[in-house]
Formats: C-alpha cells, structure tokens, sequence
C-alpha cells in the first residue's frame, strides 16, 4: 500500500491533472499506486492474479499521456502482468481505438451537467419537484458540513452501516469504495437531517480537477430517510457546486446503460452472453436498471461513454475475472455465495415475516367472529 509521502505525490498530481471522473477515487483505500520514472504521472491499480486493473486511466497531462500509458504497459509486461483500464473515458479510449492488439467493452454511460445550468434542468420535471417537496414536507433540511465535522463522525458512519445493510451485494471496493469518511480532505460533504439533529443521509463529492468539477462519489441513505431525500440531496449538490463556480458534474457510472448512443464495440460470443446474462438477472444484487434511470431523470446535458480497455485482441476473461476481483475485493465467486447466502437469509426472513403477519390477521378475523 502506498506510503504517505506517496499518497501526497499521487494527491497532488490529481488535483493538477485529474480529468476522468474517477481520478480522485485511485486514492481511496486499497488501491496501489505507480509512479511514472518522470514523476509527472500516476496510476491507481488492483492487482487480481496477473491482471493489473486500473482504475479509469493514468494521471497526467494530456500531452503526457500517450507515453505514460506505454511506459506502465511495458512496465506491468516486464513483471509478468498484463493491464486492464476499468472506466476509462474519451481520453483514453480514443487512444486505444485504433490499436489492433488492445479489445475494449462499453461497460455503460455517466450521465454529466454543467451545474451553473442546474435549475433549468430540473425545472422540466414536475416529479422531481413533487420529491423535493415529499422530502421537506417530512422536515428534511440539507446542508453543507465542514471536513473536519464530517471525518469519521458517528452519525455519519451510523447512516454508512444502515444503508449497507440493505445492498443486496456485500460491501465492494476498488471504485466504488464506501469507506471514506476517514479521507474528506478536498471532498465536500452534504448532510440531509430531520429536526434539528437527527442525520438520515449524505453524500460525498470528490473533485474532477481538470474539468473544474465533481463526482457525486456516494449517495447514502440511512433506514430513517423518507422518499425524496436522495433527489434532495443531489438537488442540493448541485446546487452548491454551481454557486462555486464549478461547470461540471456527474453522478458517476450508470453500468449497462445505453443513453450514451455509442455501438457496443464487437465482442466474443462469450462476452456478449455474459453481458445479457448480467443485464437479465443482475437485478438480484444490483438494480442496474433502476440505477439508470434515477440518473435519467435528473436531464443530463450529456451521456459519456465509459469503456473497459484490455490487453489483447479480444477481450480476454481474466481481465473480466480481475475487475471482478477488484471490486470484491477477493475471489468473485466467494463474493457471489455471500449474496447468494444473504439473498437466502432476507428471502426466509420475509418469508418469517409474512408468515408471522398472516397468522396475526387469522387470529384477529377469527376473534371477531367469535
């Protein structure tokens, strides 16, 4: 793991030169980092067996970029490793385009808004108002929290466990790392309450420098939050971003969308399979479906496309086992028996819980009667 005069190497050249959305996150916990032999670059990466998956794409200059991601390349080939870019961006993704012996995957779209432009956006939909109001009208209040008030704050870190408990995946890493309330430095906090103290949500943004710009990195629910809290809190986000002056922003990957209108690039039979399979019945772990279209309805200015770019002709499945594995943080399939068995064990206590209902209801018609 990175030392910490490394960790302030990589931070300050992400605030120089992060453009891809994801930059900043290549400094959350667990991720590795490289350092070009120059020093004007770095790549956040997990290993999973010999595939170094990288998280987005190297951090640098653009005119730098081309041959910092040869010089990883050939570094990682050196070693005995082969690379897989996991949410890599236009940036990236046109450099590869045309390289016979690298394959890439459209893994989905994130949608984008300049925030200056926020109010226009939203004020076409008259649900979205309707959920604004739903939330106020139950008490809730957003505001913005200092750093030093929200790093590894009990009421924060409560909320965290709450809405970790109902994912139907167990906790995932690398990207998508929920543990950062211990690292808030240069990320803004937004804390939606109810009352004068009790917090039922927040969310995190951490900074897209080069783009003058954030990414709603985390939206958290806690089990007392009433609908409309989370369109609330983005609502507010944006908001507040928009009046500092910032011209970009986006709510992140949305897996498997097609908004981006991008021609899925041709791939193996077995991908492709793996792909529908994962579209048709992922929605037992992970609402992709439902995740898309919350996105939607927010009117994005832009969808951007967001790409998996492996080393090889045709995407090979290690690089999909190792993004797997970098994500779960382990063996995939170890992480897919914990859903399984968390899956098993809410579905017999909804059952538990139906039978218990259904037993109450007979004795009460049945006291009536008599």
């Amino acid at each position: 793991m990175p030392t910490d005069d490394e960790y302030q190497r990589a931070r300050n050249l992400v605030l120089e030169f992060g453009w891809n959305a994801t930059a900043y996150q290549i400094l959350n916990p667990g991720i590795a980092l490289w350092f070009s032999a120059a020093g004007d670059g770095v790549v956040g990466f997990a290993q999973h067996r010999r595939v170094l998956v990288v998280g987005g794409a190297p951090v640098c200059a653009l005119d730098r970029l081309d041959d910092i991601s040869a010089e990883f390349v050939a570094d990682a080939r050196k070693r005995g490793y082969s690379v897989c870019y996991f949410g890599a961006g236009e940036r990236l993704e046109s450099r590869y385009a045309s390289d016979a012996s690298w394959s890439r995957v459209l893994l989905g779209a994130q949608p984008a808004w300049d925030p200056r432009d926020w109010s226009p956006a939203v004020a076409k939909r008259a649900s979205l108002r309707a959920q604004f109001n739903r939330a106020r009208n139950k008490g809730v209040t957003v505001t913005e929290w200092d750093a030093r008030l929200a790093e590894n704050n009990p009421d924060l870190q409560r909320c965290l466990e709450e809405w970790l408990a109902t994912r139907g995946l167990p906790p995932l890493h690398f990207m998508v790392e929920p543990e950062t309330l211990s690292r808030l430095q240069d990320r803004r906090v937004l804390v939606a309450q109810r009352g004068a103290k009790e917090v039922i949500a927040f969310t995190v943004l951490s900074p897209v420098p080069a783009r003058n710009g954030w990414l709603v990195e985390q939206i958290v629910r806690g089990k007392r939050a009433p609908n409309g809290t989370a369109e609330l809190l983005i609502d507010s986000a944006m908001r507040a971003i928009g009046a500092s002056g910032a011209s970009y922003a986006t709510l992140g990957l949305s897996p498997l969308s097609q908004r981006a209108g991008i021609p899925q690039p041709r791939q193996p039979m077995w991908l492709r399979v793996a792909l529908e399979w994962v579209r048709r019945h992922g929605a037992r772990f992970y609402n992709f479906g439902g995740l898309d279209a919350f996105k939607s309805k927010f009117n994005p200015h832009v969808w951007e496309p967001i790409y998996a770019i492996a080393d090889g002709r045709r995407f090979p499945p290690s690089a999909l086992y190792a993004i797997a594995g970098a994500f779960s943080g382990g063996a995939p399939v170890r992480l897919v028996l914990r859903a399984l068995s968390r899956a098993a064990r809410e579905e017999l206590s909804r059952m538990v819980r139906q039978i218990r209902s259904s037993s109450r209801e007979k004795r009460s018609t049945g006291g009536r009667r008599s």
